[in-house]
């Protein structure tokens, strides 16, 4: 298989982590592997990005951001 054929596999800067238990409760954001903030909402998380010098224009694109155990309106434990 070449390179040209071969599926894209793209590793997000941003990966925001599933949701954790607190008051409020709160989900981890990691920047290239490395956890920088706890994230309340999805202002958070662009917040986070821009103090990191990284422009989101579209929370969903894989590409960019990679949510875990919930989408970007998954802010509650269920």
């Amino acid at each position: 298989m070449t390179e040209s054929v071969s599926p894209r596999i793209s590793t997000p800067r941003i990966t925001v982590l599933k949701v954790q238990p607190g008051d409020p409760p709160f989900r981890l954001v990691e920047i290239d592997g490395e956890v920088v903030s706890a994230a309340t909402s999805m202002t958070d998380v662009l917040s986070t990005a821009a103090a990191a010098g990284i422009t989101v224009h579209d929370l969903d694109d894989p590409d960019v951001v990679r949510w875990v155990g919930g989408g970007k309106f998954t802010w509650t434990l269920h």
